[in-house]
């Protein structure tokens, strides 16, 4: 459990540096004197999207096959970073 633990922290922390999520937050907490309102609204909202990321994931899992979500995933991504590559996105 402790593997699987600090492998998706580090992963997810890595991933979530300077993305746009964070960009906004440090948006929102530099408009806002409430700043432990901005903590709380954005950490909620992660834990849910986590929480719908683990059981969609989890469900998806059970029907396609894992290497099936993994080219599903990386060509996902690849779309993405060519639109935001052409500005399309």
């Amino acid at each position: 459990m402790w593997k699987n633990f600090l492998s998706t922290f580090i992963l997810i922390f890595l991933a979530e540096l300077g993305d746009k999520t964070q960009l906004t937050t440090m948006l929102m907490a530099a408009h806002n004197e409430s700043l432990l309102g901005v903590f709380l609204g954005a950490i909620s909202a992660l834990i849910v999207t986590t929480l719908l990321g683990v059981i969609i994931g989890s469900f998806i899992s059970e029907i396609i096959p894992a290497n099936y979500i993994h080219l599903g995933a990386g060509t996902a991504f690849i779309i993405i970073g060519v639109l935001l590559l052409i500005g399309k996105f």
